[in-house]
């Protein structure tokens, strides 16, 4: 009788309004549930980052690797980009992540072994490259435009005009809304773990070294609230 796969998923929201592929953490879980379900497996844990996928030091895919190790679970990610998109960190993941492998729910399935590994890093190459041609290009754009004349941003909006306080004040907003989004999943991570008060969910975050949306590392409870309300 052949064992159902088990899988070990690795989500990851970016600080920076959950990244630019727009797949947030839900979309995440649906994709990996989706992709166990197809192999006839199960997501038997799940480990969320709030981070940015420019950092390697990731505490959760530590704990995720570990795990995988130990249970001789599949790493299943979303999305590559989720991971990343830097072919020597995506390699790095690659061999930690023990016998089981890695899966990703938008690339084909993969086999094991070297060719597996092989394929892979052609996939992160070709994302690598991608992005720094994107970034290339935007700076190119924009001292093309610079070297024309052109003002960046709206000239428009005038400093104090209620045009400009309107932009400043839905710009601040969705920047609220972004962050909350990306605390939120710490949050009922407290919840589940038995915090039930805004003060204790704040010492929770506190313990998992959270930041506040000013930057802070003290959580008061009115802002955990202020971010529960937000998020919702």
């Amino acid at each position: 009788m052949t064992t159902a796969p088990a899988f070990i998923a690795y989500y990851r929201v970016s600080t920076q309004a959950q990244g630019r592929s727009g797949l947030g953490l839900e979309a995440q879980r649906e994709a990996v549930a989706r992709h166990a379900a197809t192999l006839g497996g199960q997501v038997v844990q799940e480990f969320t980052e709030v981070e940015s996928g420019k950092r390697n030091d990731r505490p959760q895919l530590a704990a995720a690797l570990t795990a995988c190790r130990a249970q001789g679970a599949v790493l299943c990610i979303a999305k590559l980009d989720r991971l990343a998109r830097n072919a020597r960190f995506l390699l790095s993941v690659v061999e930690g992540a023990g016998e089981a492998g890695v899966a990703f729910c938008d690339l084909p399935q993969l086999p094991p072994g070297p060719a597996g590994r092989f394929m892979l890093t052609m996939f992160a190459a070709v994302a690598e490259l991608e992005a720094g041609m994107i970034s290339q290009r935007t700076k190119a754009a924009l001292e093309a435009a610079k070297a024309r004349g052109v003002k960046l941003g709206n000239p428009q909006l005038q400093p104090g005009t209620p045009a400009a306080a309107k932009a400043a004040s839905e710009a601040a907003s969705a920047k609220a809304k972004a962050k909350a989004r990306d605390v939120l999943p710490y949050v009922e991570a407290a919840q589940k773990a038995g915090a039930s008060t805004l003060q204790q969910i704040a010492q929770a975050l506190e313990a998992r070294g959270v930041r506040t949306p000013r930057g802070g590392t003290r959580w008061a409870p009115a802002q955990v609230a202020r971010v529960m309300k937000v998020a919702a």
